[in-house]
């Protein structure tokens, strides 16, 4: 499992190896431990038998290699993930998203007989004012993150066409829950609230997101390793749609802070995409995918969480991430 240390594949491995879990399944995380990697989330299940961890570059062909040879799935969470980041420079999203992604394919290939998931989001599509997007709508990337991601994307899909690699590609919308870096919109926003900082709300907060807790995603990544067909893509989303300006207020009112002192309107991000929305229909109808965490508890207890865990966040640098969102 590439990226295993952070938010989202952290929690996949907590899952699969919790009580839970399937209980016959054994996992490697290959993580590379960047700044948003923290293995501190993966303390839960260290002395687990069936867990190992590897700190290593998933575009090192040599060790990439080796530990193919050894597994018979990879689930590929490791990537560059803040638009921000990607604007203030690309070059480490090609490297990360695109040479490390073709460095696992072609691992998977030369290994033989093996499955890759590969986790990719809804940001590829581009923005969509109305509708929302089955897998097959052609590909829109806006930012150099998504372009990156939909490079990777298309590069897994061609190892399946090409070769007949089993790979099985996830499109997930916004995530939240706890164990988030604070540089995404929800834990910087309450890891502010909490410390009585204003939040930064990008030009007029009418960006459209459609949210996906945590829990609701892994359970359709796990559906798509375990029932998941060859070369097929998958749309995973939450199902609760709010505009950036909706889901602050929602935050104001969780932490106990009020709009006129909390808030400060920045500039609009360069090429900030207006709204996502992508039609599960599809791994409802197959897989039997259903959101099953309810909006509203899921968010409080995200901001339970960061209230109870400062010493998991406090010693983050958030850097010019103060100053980010989504």
């Amino acid at each position: 499992m590439t990226g295993g240390a952070g938010f989202i594949g952290s929690h996949y491995v907590r899952r699969l190896l919790g009580p839970k879990g399937p209980g016959d399944v054994s996992i490697t995380v290959l993580d590379l431990l960047t700044y948003a990697g923290n293995p501190a989330n993966l303390d839960e299940v260290r002395d687990h038998p069936g867990f190992s961890f590897v700190h290593g570059d998933i575009c090192d062909a040599e060790l990439v290699g080796k530990l193919m040879v050894e597994h018979d799935q990879v689930v590929h969470f490791a990537a560059e993930s803040h638009v921000d980041r990607s604007i203030d420079g690309g070059a480490e999203f090609v490297r990360t998203n695109v040479v490390g992604t073709h460095t696992l394919v072609e691992a998977a290939h030369c290994a033989g007989d093996r499955t890759l998931v590969h986790v990719s989001t809804d940001e590829v599509y581009g923005s969509i004012d109305t509708g929302s997007w089955p897998e097959t709508h052609p590909l829109a990337p806006n930012s150099p993150y998504s372009a990156a991601k939909a490079s990777s994307d298309l590069l897994a899909l061609s190892y399946h066409r090409t070769h007949g690699l089993d790979v099985r590609v996830t499109r997930c919308s916004n995530n939240y829950g706890h164990h988030h870096f604070p540089e995404k919109l929800i834990p910087l926003f309450v890891t502010n609230l909490l410390d009585g900082k204003k939040v930064p709300l990008y030009g007029d907060g009418g960006n459209v997101r459609d949210w996906l807790h945590i829990d609701d995603h892994v359970q359709g990544i796990e559906l798509v390793r375990t029932k998941g067909r060859a070369g097929e893509v998958y749309n995973i989303g939450g199902g609760t749609e709010l505009s950036n300006k909706e889901l602050t207020g929602l935050l104001l009112e969780a932490c106990g802070a009020d709009w006129e002192t909390s808030v400060e309107y920045v500039e609009d991000r360069k090429g900030h995409d207006r709204r996502y929305s992508v039609d599960c229909t599809k791994i409802r109808e197959e897989l039997g995918y259903a959101p099953r965490k309810d909006f509203r508890e899921g968010l409080a207890e995200t901001v339970q969480w960061y209230r109870d865990n400062r010493a998991w966040w406090e010693p983050v640098d958030k850097g010019t991430a103060s100053r980010r969102v989504v």
